[in-house]
């Protein structure tokens, strides 16, 4: 008998590591709650977790199997269950952080010293870090070369699940609550989680909106995107799975406009894996610059205004909306992440840290790689990232991807009687037309024209310029 070792590739299909266990014995599925990474968590991320893994053990139930769930150091658990229940080995799936790679070096040692096998698959991603590279041999730090190679890269098929006979059955202690493992009731509205809900999202998907998935996936109001990044995050979708399925769309799509959008949501799943690859090679990005000289950016870090931005009250409508979404629900439209991080670092001028620590608490999608790589990105101090002159015009940018201000009035309800043209126009109203228009939401707590000569000067500085040049 194997024992597979769950961590974030919560499901049984299309799963690598225990596709191949169960295809050579047969195999326990384990799930440790490890109090180190458990010091991470956050309830939203914890609750989704928990759901899908209720999920993943009724799964395993209704097969004859069970999810054997345990607490503690894996490094000394695993051996131990592997005493306990005269199990040959673990085996599990890759993860790419740098307290990930340092608990599963524990992990093997601690197993390989007990004379127990200790078998790590690629699974996460469909091309591991190092398998693209330049052609010195380099990993990619621009991700439209690193695209082109991905693209035509050949990808594996979906695993099968394994045969029910294959699966033992011992369960181990009850699943945790949230409180039971010391944290709140989270306050957002979590989505669904769990094999089932991942599957149904990638088939409506792949049934419309990825036929159109280019042309409409920059604007928030509607259900334009997938909404596959907590699944791809917690693993309760495979990649294979997901990218299969988009070749499906690409076969189906009755013009060439159709599989751009096809291809257009293909490079999102590239870019998911870029950023895997940076962190890998350039584990110092989770709390560094990418670019070290930029360690010299004198950050204004005003606590009231990045607390206002927090608490989506700046009186830019687009940011207030992204941050309210985020608060209530743990996610955030992705055109919104890039808007409300390139206020927060470039209006505000506030370190991108403050905005990462703070999505890593809220999003239930939350995963150090694209995190990080989505908040340097903006910063202007990550791999391949938006140059430090490219300024987000908050108003510009609500008015043109939610230009009837939907999905403002749908999180900033102070706003639900104002005109579209107020609301965009928001920054220019005078105090009394924002009094009649909207007399609870607060006006602009900083100058947008100010902020971005600031910021202007506050790179070149870092960049050895003449700020005033």
């Amino acid at each position: 008998m194997l024992l597979h070792w769950h961590r974030s590739d919560l499901r049984a299909t299309d799963n690598t590591a225990l596709s191949a266990a169960a295809t050579e014995d047969t195999v326990l599925p384990v799930f440790v709650f490890d109090d180190a990474v458990l010091e991470h968590g956050s309830p939203n991320r914890v609750s989704f977790m928990l759901d899908s893994l209720q999920e993943l053990r009724a799964w395993y139930r209704e097969r004859g199997g069970d999810l054997y769930v345990t607490h503690g150091d894996p490094s000394s658990v695993l051996p131990d269950l592997c005493a306990e229940l005269e199990a040959d080995g673990v085996v599990w799936n890759a993860d790419y952080s740098g307290l990930a790679r340092e608990r599963d070096r524990a992990v093997t040692a601690a197993l390989e010293d007990e004379g127990l096998r200790a078998t790590e698959y690629e699974d996460a991603l469909h091309h591991e870090p190092g398998s693209i590279t330049t052609n010195a041999g380099d990993p990619y730090s621009v991700y439209t070369y690193f695209w082109k190679k991905w693209r035509d890269r050949e990808k594996d098929e979906p695993r099968d699940a394994p045969d029910t006979d294959r699966l033992e059955a011992e369960a181990g202690e009850a699943l945790s609550s949230l409180s039971e493992l010391g944290f709140e009731e989270p306050t957002a509205d979590i989505e669904p989680a769990g094999m089932d809900a991942a599957r149904n999202r990638l088939e409506a998907f792949c049934d419309g909106p990825v036929f159109e998935y280019d042309e409409k996936r920059d604007y928030p109001a509607g259900d334009h995107t997938s909404r596959l990044s907590a699944h791809l995050r917690w693993g309760t979708i495979g990649p294979r799975e997901v990218y299969a399925a988009t070749e499906d769309a690409m076969e189906a799509a009755e013009s060439e406009e159709e599989r751009e959008n096809v291809e257009a949501f293909q490079s999102q799943l590239a870019w998911r894996e870029f950023y895997h690859h940076v962190l890998y090679f350039h584990p110092h990005v989770v709390t560094e610059n990418y670019n070290e000289y930029q360690e010299g950016i004198d950050w204004r870090d005003d606590a009231e205004e990045i607390q206002a931005w927090k608490e989506g009250k700046t009186g830019y409508p687009i940011v207030d909306a992204g941050m309210r979404e985020l608060r209530e629900t743990g996610h955030m439209h992705n055109r919104v992440r890039m808007i409300v991080a390139s206020f927060l670092t470039k209006d505000l001028l506030a370190d991108w840290r403050h905005g990462y620590d703070h999505f890593r608490t809220h999003l239930v999608d939350h995963n150090t790689a694209n995190d990080n790589g989505g908040w340097q990105w903006a910063a202007s101090t990550g791999t391949d990232a938006q140059p430090y002159f490219r300024i987000f015009n908050p108003m510009t940018q609500g008015e043109r991807y939610d230009p009837d201000a939907e999905y403002i009035k749908e999180w900033v309800p102070e706003l639900a009687a104002a005109s579209p043209d107020e609301i965009h126009g928001w920054h220019e109203l005078g105090l009394r037309d924002r009094k009649d228009a909207a007399p609870e939401y607060p006006k602009p707590i900083v100058d947008h024209g100010e902020r971005r000569e600031q910021a202007l000067a506050m790179y070149k500085r870092a960049r050895g310029e003449d700020p005033d040049e």
